[in-house]
């Protein structure tokens, strides 16, 4: 049943990426916003165009993408959520959905954005976990990374963080927080910030983990400093990286979902 109005609705989706390359639509090669259209396009029988909070790359994770699309269909709230899984592959899952308003945007309603990347820190590696974490063997300082990390709290140029290819046209961000944590063999890194440039996340790891295994100290500050990509430490995998949570004003009430251990 059709109906003249649009009514707007926000999804979270969690995907495995790697079986994809990346989140954004592409002609010639699969993508997790192409098979979610598609399964949307089925359950509302006309054509579905997502918008996303951040679009992820090759081999990035996610348990906590916000999309959102207008549609005329009238469909129960269930049909956007298990009817919509039906049609998507074991890889990707639609977990909730919510009508908004019609100013809501997922990516410029957004506040905040948290990433979480996921390292494996023990001498062999995982056959279980092989796509999901960075696997490091030699002994990271947890402690150092920590407090290494904190030199990159508040708004600064993060030029020596951004991607050679990065569109952005300002290089400034605001990180909000930035935890580097152990648990057991396991050394997690939270950061949230109002938005990043690209490998943004990615490049700041990689420096991390090098500090870990070495004896620079006040590396991160240096680096800050220097704005070149060419003095910070190498892009971490994509593997390890999660895109963990998308915090939008309270107004919008949508739903929040935690995870264990990890999430």
């Amino acid at each position: 049943m059709i109906n003249n109005n649009f009514k707007k609705f926000a999804l979270g989706i969690e995907y495995d990426g790697s079986f994809y390359h990346g989140w954004q639509r592409q002609k010639t090669v699969s993508s997790i916003q192409e098979e979610v259209e598609k399964a949307l396009s089925i359950i509302a029988n006309h054509k579905i165009d997502i918008i996303c909070a951040g679009r992820t790359d090759a081999g990035v994770h996610s348990v906590g993408q916000v999309v959102h699309f207008s549609t005329t269909a009238i469909r129960k709230k269930s049909s956007w959520t298990i009817g919509a899984n039906s049609y998507l592959s074991k890889h990707i899952s639609i977990i909730w959905a919510k009508e908004v308003p019609e100013d809501f945007h997922a990516r410029y309603s957004a506040i905040a954005r948290s990433y979480r990347y996921i390292i494996y820190n023990y001498p062999f590696r995982s056959a279980i976990f092989h796509n999901r974490l960075n696997h490091v063997y030699k002994s990271l300082n947890v402690n150092k990374m920590h407090f290494e990390a904190q030199f990159l709290l508040g708004e600064h140029d993060f030029t020596s963080f951004r991607a050679i290819n990065c569109q952005s046209h300002s290089s400034w961000r605001k990180i909000l927080k930035l935890h580097v944590w152990r648990y057991e063999d396991w050394v997690i890194i939270d950061i949230i910030a109002n938005s990043f440039l690209y490998h943004m996340v990615r490049n700041i790891v990689g420096s991390l983990i090098e500090i870990g295994i070495s004896k620079k100290k006040f590396w991160m500050k240096e680096l800050l400093q220097k704005k070149n990509r060419a003095y910070a430490g190498p892009m971490a995998p994509a593997k390890g990286l999660y895109l963990s949570f998308v915090e939008y004003p309270i107004r919008f009430n949508l739903p929040k979902k935690t995870y264990n251990p990890f999430f």
